[in-house]
């Protein structure tokens, strides 16, 4: 699996394991393996904690979920015969739409009112195999929103909870047995650093039905294990249809990749062929902790160069959704770990889209794709910086950005 922290792919920035639980969860079955999320879920599936959905691991030669199917229904609506008759009906249609049989009569684990509508979690015998999911309101009645395949991982990376309603502004969140704590939203501090602020979820007969911003169009909300990390972070079962629209994989964003001169002198290597890029340590407040985020297509900047001192530096954008991208300078002594030493953030539509001071004098960072940079101090002469970015004497105070169609743009440098 991916690293502990995996801030950007293709398509997705998210914590190691959420990714491929995503992209997964959009399919009409998923297979849960456990080499697949054992990074993020180990050793979590067999905690017997009175007033939660006990899930067991593995026991045997099959895959052991005796709770899911055989403790009885909780919620509100545990004992509406006419309802829950409706969910086994919607579990056995979606089976046979999908050309999947069933074994037996399903097991409605909750089943409960939500500011969305009613709704339902399942646990069932199929031809092959045992699955959960859960079910959704909707103008024709409940329907199966999400379904998991249970194969022989216990029940590593379920998901724990699944957004309802038209604008997908109601988050269901299942009570495992485990303490969990809730974000609505991702902020911007000054700078760029992130802040999530997250509270206790209050679990009742089962479950949690929490009011969110709408999530129709990016996912701003986050679960996570108590205490709040990465390696708790709990995924949200159908958000595909959020971070992948139609079903389709959006457009890798541009890697723009460049080193300034004297980086190898300092460096000792060539960091662009060996892909260097930011420890995830040292950005860590600029990275959401536990969200996962798609991308508007922003170019992703990476840069290395090297300060006046003789530092390493090292710059990087940051990009989530449909907001700005952000970007980080990063120094590093000799033999010394990178520091986020700056940052701010990007119009890619100016004619300077980066413009970045670095401190103790060490000059002013800017980038522009595909343009001749050059610099003056005062009334002096222009100096050549190079195409596509350079790092600049602490002491000029204009910039010349030369475009590709020969357009000249000046550009006071801020102090």
């Amino acid at each position: 699996m991916r690293e502990i922290l995996q801030r950007a792919t293709d398509d997705l920035v998210a914590p190691a394991g959420l990714l491929g639980a995503v992209r997964r969860g959009g399919r009409r079955r998923v297979v849960r393996r456990r080499a697949v999320l054992a990074a993020v879920c180990a050793a979590v599936v067999a905690i017997p904690v009175a007033g939660g959905l006990r899930l067991a691991g593995e026991g045997g030669d099959a895959p052991v979920v005796a709770p899911l199917f055989d403790e009885p229904t909780r919620g509100d609506l545990a004992a509406d015969d006419g309802y829950l008759r409706q969910v086994r009906e919607a579990w056995e249609r979606h089976l046979k739409e999908i050309g999947e049989g069933t074994r037996g009569e399903p097991h409605v684990v909750w089943a409960g009112n939500t500011p969305a509508g009613p709704a339902a979690y399942v646990a069932g015998d199929t031809t092959n195999d045992r699955s959960v999911g859960f079910v959704e309101p909707t103008a024709d009645g409940p329907r199966i929103g999400t379904l998991t395949r249970l194969d022989g991982s216990g029940t590593d990376g379920l998901e724990q909870a699944t957004l309802l309603g038209s604008q997908r502004d109601v988050l269901l969140v299942l009570d495992f047995g485990q303490a969990v704590e809730f974000s609505a939203e991702l902020r911007y501090l000054p700078g760029g650093k992130v802040e999530r602020t997250f509270t206790p979820v209050a679990f009742r007969d089962g479950a949690a039905a929490l009011s969110v911003p709408s999530q129709r169009t990016k996912l701003t909300v986050a679960l996570a294990r108590t205490p709040v990390s990465r390696m708790n972070a709990l995924h949200i079962g159908n958000t595909s249809l959020i971070l992948f629209p139609d079903g389709k994989d959006r457009p890798a964003a541009p890697l723009l990749r460049h080193t300034l001169p004297g980086t190898e002198q300092v460096w000792g290597i060539d960091p662009a062929a060996e892909e260097v890029s930011a420890p995830a340590e040292a950005i860590a407040d600029y990275l959401d902790p536990v969200g996962v985020h798609t991308h508007n297509g922003s170019p992703r900047l990476s840069v290395y160069g090297a300060t006046p001192d003789g530092r390493r530096l090292l710059v990087e954008t940051i990009q989530y959704d449909d907001d700005p991208s952000r970007v980080i300078a990063l120094l590093a002594g000799r033999n010394l770990p990178f520091e986020a030493v700056a940052s701010t953030t990007v119009d890619w539509r100016a004619p300077l889209p980066v413009q970045l001071r670095l401190p103790d004098d060490q000059g002013v960072f800017v980038a522009a794709e595909g343009s001749v940079l050059s610099y003056r101090v005062g009334d002096g002469q222009w100096q050549d910086a190079g195409r596509n970015a350079a790092l600049l004497p602490a002491s000029a105070t204009d910039v010349r950005v030369t475009g590709a169609d020969g357009t000249t743009t000046s550009v006071p440098v801020d102090s």
